[in-house]
């Protein structure tokens, strides 16, 4: 049985390392079963704790004797020695008589203590913080808290009032602090705001003066609901500072009290200025700028393009206007103008299911009017930017003009070396790569790209985007680590630029992990995704909202053994695909074949591998192997990928799985 006095994480540790030290509290030892290990009085003790801050370093006896007396009495040196001795049989127990001693060794004038660097649990919580830097978000939290398990008091603790431990307690308390902050903010980079809440209060009240911990603490409140109590406790950070330390609170203390006054409806003097600037601004442009100039229209779009990256209520308003704008300057019967104002709408798109077809269907129509007649050879740009725009509003169609628009905007963006239009064409050529399965690799690829294209020339949006297309990639070839960090990065965007809808995004994807690493209850898997979806709700994006939930809850139900579930649901666009497995779960077999006869191909679109999976369950369910083989068909260039993971969104598992059962049920 482990000691009394040891962690519980400290089990993973004994078959690497043998007798393992602990100052992260009384200082203590535990024998390779975990026992606690009788050190003795405390001269014993502080004689292993002087050598454990010496890190392997060689210790005098002469520095020992003088670590451990004030004014060491004659005999201190050879009392050293009898403490080492006792020491040394405590360790090793089993270490024959006259041999040398492996662990606490005699090297030159003193002593060393040879530990390994994970026997010492101060040692293991260093390397601990350092790593969860590096790990995604998730990873570095389940390291930190297992670190931050490891302190059972403060270090070296009975020895807090010695001038030798000073300095290493001071600087492992410091480290402490540190990581309990960083803790806080992977929770909030997570989502988890309310979770860091309570730790945070404690944390501020042990530590009035760590003014990061205040801006974490009221940063966690005003994500959680919390607006007045967020407020409140950056009022008490400023008193404690101003009052007792006579400083005032930093920059981030600042900025954050200013945006939440300003999301709260009270403008701070700095958001008065912008909104002043702004205003005065407009008015200038209505007096200087004649009602009917067509510089209207173009700037006018320019401003839909900002809308429709805020999310909800903006990007609704951006699309219909986008198309008023559109039609206002085809009736000016000014092809360049209306190339331009067509082009200027490039909004970084990531779903492949348009929100608006009939909406959509319109703009495509216009950009190949334009496109008609713009003079041949001259405005190639705006040629280019009209072939993007038709690459992705026609996506998930089965029309060949998409992918060969697409092909052209990128060969014309790569001649001129137009960063932002490739940018553009980059996005209609991802909207373009659904046309079988297995291309997650190739977005990887466009994601890949755009980000550095972007970063280099700092296209936000776009870099954005395609850190998403590459989330989506790495999920569909069960990377996960890779996507964390490609969430974590498009997280840390968006909130640095005020992008909204990203984290609808990064949210639903953190469901997916969930479900597809199996590291969670069915029921804690559905309770996330009922999260994410509630995200959706009017965030302007119909093409992604509508049937998305009872979709993922489906595809979770047949990962995790269960049939579909038979309560009356909105499908949405996905209702010919779950139909014959709600049929099945009914046992209305008959009726479930017939629906699976009048099953259309899945479209082209993030969710390709997933349909035909569900479209080949139902048909091992009812034993028609013609679609069996079709199926098994559609996704073998998939064999190695998640089915449905390239959507960000959901999963059925492994495609290799779906297609053994296709294989062994029918012709193969």
């Amino acid at each position: 049985m482990p000691g009394a006095n040891e962690h519980p994480m400290s089990a993973r540790y004994r078959d690497q390392v043998g007798v393992r030290f602990g100052v992260l509290g009384a200082v203590v030892a535990w024998d390779d079963a975990g026992d606690a290990i009788a050190l003795k009085g405390p001269r014993h003790r502080a004689v292993l704790a002087r050598l454990i801050i010496a890190r392997r370093r060689v210790v005098p006896v002469g520095r020992l004797a003088e670590d451990l007396w004030t004014d060491p009495p004659p005999g201190a040196v050879g009392a050293v020695r009898t403490f080492v001795a006792a020491l040394r049989r405590a360790l090793e127990p089993d270490r024959p008589p006259r041999t040398p001693a492996r662990l606490l060794v005699t090297e030159g004038p003193g002593y060393v203590l040879r530990a390994e660097p994970a026997a010492v649990d101060a040692w293991r919580f260093e390397q601990a913080v350092a790593a969860a830097a590096t790990l995604p978000p998730g990873d570095g939290l389940v390291r930190l808290n297992e670190a931050l398990g490891w302190w059972r008091g403060p270090a070296y603790a009975e020895f807090a009032d010695e001038p030798w431990a000073r300095a290493e307690r001071s600087r492992l308390a410091e480290l402490r602090l540190h990581a309990a902050e960083r803790q806080a903010e992977t929770r909030l980079a997570l989502g988890l705001a309310a979770e860091a809440v309570p730790d945070l209060g404690a944390h501020v009240t042990e530590h009035p003066w760590r003014e990061d911990a205040w801006r974490l603490l009221a940063l966690a409140l005003y994500r959680t609901g919390r607006q007045g109590d967020a407020l409140a406790v950056l009022r008490r950070a400023r008193t404690l500072l101003v009052e007792q330390l006579g400083v005032d609170p930093g920059p981030g203390l600042r900025r954050l009290e200013a945006d939440i006054l300003h999301h709260a409806g009270h403008l701070d003097p700095a958001s008065d200025a912008a909104a002043q600037v702004w205003a005065q601004t407009a008015a200038a442009y209505d007096r200087t700028v004649a009602s009917g100039a067509r510089a209207r229209l173009e700037s006018t779009v320019g401003m839909l393009r900002n809308l429709a990256v805020t999310g909800g209520a903006g990007l609704e308003t951006a699309r219909g206007h986008r198309v008023a704008a559109i039609a206002a300057a085809e009736e000016l019967g000014d092809a360049e103008l209306t190339a331009r104002v067509i082009g200027a709408y490039d909004v970084p798109a990531i779903w492949t299911r348009v929100d608006d077809p009939q909406q959509a269907a319109r703009v495509v129509t216009a950009a190949e009017r334009t496109l008609a007649t713009l003079p041949p050879r001259v405005h190639e740009a705006a040629r280019a930017r009209l072939l993007a725009t038709i690459a992705l509003e026609s996506r998930g169609t089965r029309a060949e003009r998409g992918p060969r628009a697409a092909r052209q905007a990128e060969e014309i963006a790569r001649r001129l070396d137009d960063p932002a239009l490739l940018a553009f064409a980059l996005n209609g050529v991802f909207m373009q790569t659904f046309h079988r399965a297995g291309l997650a690799p190739r977005r990887d690829e466009i994601g890949a790209e755009l980000v550095a294209l972007s970063a280099r020339h700092g296209l936000v949006t776009y870099e954005v985007l395609g850190h998403l297309i590459r989330l989506q990639a790495r999920s569909a070839l069960a990377d996960f680590p890779s996507a964390d960090r490609h969430a974590s990065a498009a997280d840390t965007l968006a909130e640095r630029h005020e992008l909204p809808l990203v984290g609808v995004f990064t949210q639903w994807y953190r469901a997916l992990r969930l479900a597809a690493t199996g590291q969670a209850p069915a029921a804690e898997v559905e309770a996330a995704y009922r999260d994410a979806a509630a995200g959706l709700d009017g965030a302007g994006m119909p093409g992604l909202e509508r049937g998305l939930l009872p979709l993922a809850l489906l595809c979770l139900r047949l990962t995790y053994g269960l049939p579909a579930n038979t309560a009356r649901t909105d499908w949405g666009p996905y209702e010919p695909w779950a139909r014959p497995l709600v049929l099945l779960a009914q046992d209305r077999h008959r009726e479930a074949a017939a629906a699976l006869r009048r099953l259309p191909d899945p479209p082209r679109d993030l969710l390709f591998e997933a349909l035909w999976c569900l479209t080949g369950r139902v048909a091992i369910a009812v034993g028609d192997s013609e679609m069996m083989d079709r199926a098994h068909a559609a996704l073998t260039p998939a064999a190695g990928e998640l089915a449905g993971a390239g959507s960000g969104l959901v999963t059925l598992g492994p495609v290799s799985e779906h297609l053994t059962d296709l294989a062994r049920t029918g012709k193969g």
